[in-house]
This record gives C-alpha cells, structure tokens and sequence, in this order.
C-alpha cells in the first residue's frame, strides 16, 4: 500500500471519530463482562449486541462516500489497533461489503489481520466473505491459498480450508478435499473444526462427493471432523 495521502487520512479520521462516538454512546458496560468471557477473555468489549454494534455502524456511515483500496486499508488497520473488540468486528463488516473494491495485493491487508488479535470472530468473517470474494475475482491468488493450507499459522489454515464455503457449484472440489486432506491430522480444534465445516457446507452442492471423501479418508480425519461433516448426509 502507497502512503496515505490527506484526503485518505481524513476519511479515516471522520469515520473512525464518528464510530468511537456512537459505540461509547451504546456501551452497555454490563454485559461486556459476560462478552468478554465468551471469548475466553482475550480482548475488552463495549458490551455492545451484535444488533447495536450494526446500528451504531449504519449512523457512523451515513454520508461518507465508498473508500478507495487505500482508503479501505487505512480504516481497518485503524480498527485494528483499537483494544474494544467491536472495532474489529466492524472492520470485517467493512471489507465485506467492500470486497469488490481492492486489488489482488490486499490478500497481503487480510492476511495482516488473519494473523493479528486473531479469534473465529474475526477469522471466519474474513475467510469465508472477504478472502473467499477476492480470490473468486482474482483466481491467480489460490497459489496463495495453497500456501496458506500448509502454513505454521493455524488461522491462515483455517482461512485456506473454509474460503471456497459460499462458492456453491463453483467449489474446487479437488483443492477442498486436498486442503482437507493434508491438514487431517492437525492437532487443533479450530483446524479440524473448519474441516468438518467446509465439508458439511459442500454437501448441500455435492453430497455423494463428501460422503465418498468421508468414506475413503475416514481412518485420518478426526472425529470432530468427520461428525461435522456427516451432520446433514
């Protein structure tokens, strides 16, 4: 990303103002306690609902014109280095529903925020709405998703695993599988977790496909794995 020019940092500066002004307004700061705990309390909250958080973030928006790719880029590493969780939460909204606006060089923004205060949270969010749509419209970035699969990160794992979820009868089904495959044995829950997730996703597409897949890899997927998978076959 170039640096920011004024007219970047002033879109930024007003969103950002006016986001911190309507979620301190909705902080409800009674039930961030049990939100934190939710998460194993890992980041602080506002304490503010799902709902509230969407709410604030339309009024926050109202009037302020579609970023630019550098723009886009500049408020969410803005939300990033904010410590209340729903900064980053609203950031993934962000991107998705601006995936049509960066260039193939933004999977490098995504993978920045993969890999930092990383939670499903965020995680998810960014895989299956923002990753997946980038890489559907720049199909030269699944090498990158081939390296992400084997990574020591097990969150740009996951993001490997679940970015073809809303794909449909688009799905690579031979890199899901593959994906699927080499990570079988992984050790973590959220890696095994994506596994069983993907694959039950896909069989509303191709339901003899999974459980043909099921039955030949079924000595090396896990048991989470493959009870997630079967869930709906």
């Amino acid at each position: 990303m170039t640096t920011s020019s004024p007219f970047v940092a002033e879109l930024t500066a007003r969103l950002l103002g006016r986001l911190t002004a309507d979620f301190e307004t909705g902080r409800d700061p009674d039930r961030a306690p049990a939100m934190e705990a939710y998460m194993r309390d890992q980041f602080p909250f506002l304490g503010l609902s799902a709902g509230a958080r969407r709410s604030a973030a339309r009024t926050a928006l109202a009037g302020l014109p579609k970023p630019s790719e550098e723009e886009l880029a500049e408020i969410v590493r803005g939300c990033w280095a904010r410590d209340e969780r729903e900064f980053q939460q609203f950031a993934c909204d962000y991107l998705v529903t601006h995936v049509t606006v960066p260039g193939p060089g933004f999977l490098d923004v995504a993978e920045e925020l993969i890999t930092t205060k990383s939670w499903w949270d965020t995680v998810d969010p960014l895989a299956t709405r923002f990753v997946g749509g980038l890489v559907r419209r720049h199909p030269d970035l699944v090498a990158r998703m081939d390296a992400w699969s084997g990574s020591d990160n097990l969150w740009l794992i996951r993001t490997a695993i679940l970015h073809q979820l809303h794909y449909g009868a688009e799905t690579n089904t031979t890199r899901l599988f593959s994906y699927c495959t080499r990570n079988a044995a992984h050790r973590d829950f959220f890696v095994r977790k994506a596994i069983g997730w993907a694959l039950r996703h896909h069989a509303r597409t191709d339901p003899a496909a999974v459980r043909s897949y099921l039955t030949a890899h079924a000595a090396v997927l896990s048991p989470l794995s493959m009870r997630e998978a079967a869930k709906h076959l």
